[in-house]
């Protein structure tokens, strides 16, 4: 199997690369990233899916910048929901499969029930970045229901089994909705974290982190694992949220940092409205895991015990 991973060179699509090495179903890693694949070009996506032919193409890259994308909502519908969406029909239009790796924040955060939310709780995200990011879903959704029904005769029938229109009506577009990313790479939020605690320190201050916003810490190498194994399973169809084990507070995330690292400074919990920023994430965005071929990922604080001491060797460089 061929398979494609854009946004190669970043947090996740490391770690994609990484798992999709060591799989004997794969014959071919697809790395796409800047400048052949851009979202700020239209036309990028469709000239890799006809030079590359994947089998499968697993959607990294996006504009992750929350606050960027608040100040700059047209390109955060440019990059994160109309290149989905071109990306999607050059699959779509050349048979390949694709799996679009999405978010929490396309959801309010407004639930107090406590319960995480599932795929098939409505979407309603209060903020640019999730709006763009739902738009992509949406847009992926709507391009492999075009090539499908391109491909169906009259009562829903097959025109054929194979070539494009065989291919596009076999072909599979998942949907991988996941939150909290942590793992190697540019500075994290435990990274950011680790900075900030050294910075209080020095300062003889304390260390403040919001108490008030929810979700789930999840480790770039168990979700690269587990998007590798829906692939391998070969039925990844529909909509997968896929986290770590368990749900916290950034407090008690940044609190797990701090202890890990023995760095002598009080963490204090504070409310978001402590800072004003130009996104509004949503305060309750934790996901309800479904079920992976493969099992439940393993419980947040067992990923960030495994990925601490190469954080704290990357800090102290």
């Amino acid at each position: 199997m061929r398979v494609a991973v854009t946004g190669a060179g970043g947090r996740l699509g490391t770690s994609l690369r990484s798992e999709l090495a060591g799989r004997s179903f794969v014959d071919a890693i697809l790395a796409w990233d800047i400048p052949q694949h851009d979202l700020d070009d239209p036309d990028s996506a469709a000239r890799l899916v006809t030079r590359d032919f994947p089998d499968v193409v697993i959607h990294a890259a996006a504009w992750t910048d929350v606050d960027g994308c608040a100040r700059d909502p047209r390109l955060a519908l440019r990059r994160n929901g109309q290149a989905t969406g071109e990306l999607a029909a050059a699959c779509a239009g050349r048979g390949a499969s694709l799996i679009v790796v999405s978010t929490n924040e396309i959801f309010d955060g407004e639930r107090t029930d406590e319960r995480g939310y599932r795929p098939d709780d409505e979407p309603n995200p209060i903020n640019p970045y999730g709006a763009s990011k739902l738009a992509g879903e949406r847009a992926a959704t709507a391009a492999f229901a075009a090539a499908r029904s391109s491909s169906t005769g009259p009562g829903g029938h097959t025109t054929g089994t194979t070539g494009a229109d065989g291919a596009a009506a076999a072909s599979q577009l998942g949907i991988v909705r996941t939150a909290w990313l942590f793992g190697p790479g540019a500075p994290d939020f435990p990274g950011k974290i680790l900075a900030a605690a050294r910075r209080a320190r020095d300062a003889g201050e304390p260390l403040r982190a919001v108490g008030d916003e929810w979700g789930n810490p999840t480790y770039t190498v168990d979700l690269a694992r587990a998007i590798v194994d829906l692939v391998a399973s070969g039925r990844f169809e529909g909509v997968h949220h896929v986290v770590n084990g368990g749900r916290t507070n950034r407090f008690a995330w940044a609190r797990n940092v701090v202890e890990s690292a023995r760095i002598d400074v009080d963490v204090v919990e504070v409310p978001a409205s402590t800072w004003t920023r130009a996104s509004n994430p949503p305060r309750w965005g934790v996901l309800e895991p479904t079920p992976l071929p493969a099992g439940p990922l393993r419980p947040w604080p067992e990923a960030m015990a495994e990925y601490a001491p190469d954080l704290l060797a990357r800090s102290e460089r």
